[in-house]
């Protein structure tokens, strides 16, 4: 670093040099804990995948099954209007001071099957079951996903940080405070010296 070499840039160095130190260790442990929510985060995420993808396949092999049991035109009346809705609520929570998003899921309570039990096969039934079931989790899946994608890039952006301040600033304001205490102590010697002359000459 291009200074002066002088006492009060030593302590301004010196100060910054401290407060650097200082917020390193503070982003170590910030990107530590959250490391250690984004893997909860993670786990619950490959959980509900595995469910989800286990269901929704189960449900689609239903629905082919009742497609080829029942004429197409049947299976598509019997499901062109749903008698289900579910209402959706967006908000945010915060993880480590990362605002994450929230979704709350409601169901109205309607008629599961909107078509008579007469006009069709039993897998249709299976289908529409796994699948008013699945969507839940559809819906919790995307918000965990979300959560650990936010998760995931802030802890990279910490660990930039934590890189910059231990390999770059920390060196940098270390190796300057010793280069201005090195040329400190020559100008003292050096003073030593002159005066030890003058001392010399005097007497």
């Amino acid at each position: 670093m291009n200074v002066n070499p002088t006492r009060m840039e030593m302590k301004r160095l010196q100060q910054r040099l401290k407060t650097a130190s200082r917020g390193h260790k503070l982003l170590k442990d910030k990107t530590d804990e959250m490391i250690r929510r984004f893997i909860a985060v993670a786990e619950e995420n490959k959980r509900l995948r595995e469910e989800t993808e286990k269901e929704l396949a189960s449900a689609l092999v239903s629905f082919a099954q009742a497609r080829a049991n029942t004429d197409s035109r049947v299976v598509e009346e019997a499901i062109l209007m749903p008698s289900r809705a579910l209402k959706i609520t967006t908000s945010s929570r915060k993880i480590m001071g990362i605002n994450v998003p929230s979704i709350e899921v409601e169901d109205n309570g309607g008629e599961l099957y909107p078509y008579s039990f007469l006009t069709v096969t039993e897998q249709l039934d299976n289908a529409v079951r796994g699948l008013n079931a699945v969507v839940i989790k559809l819906i919790k899946l995307a918000e965990t996903e979300k959560a650990c994608n936010m998760l995931a890039e802030e802890i990279e952006k910490n660990k930039r940080r934590v890189n910059a301040l231990e390999n770059i600033m920390i060196p940098q304001l270390t190796e300057t405070i010793k280069y201005i205490k090195m040329k400190l102590d020559e100008s003292e010697r050096s003073a030593t010296v002159r005066l030890m002359k003058v001392k010399d000459m005097l007497n």
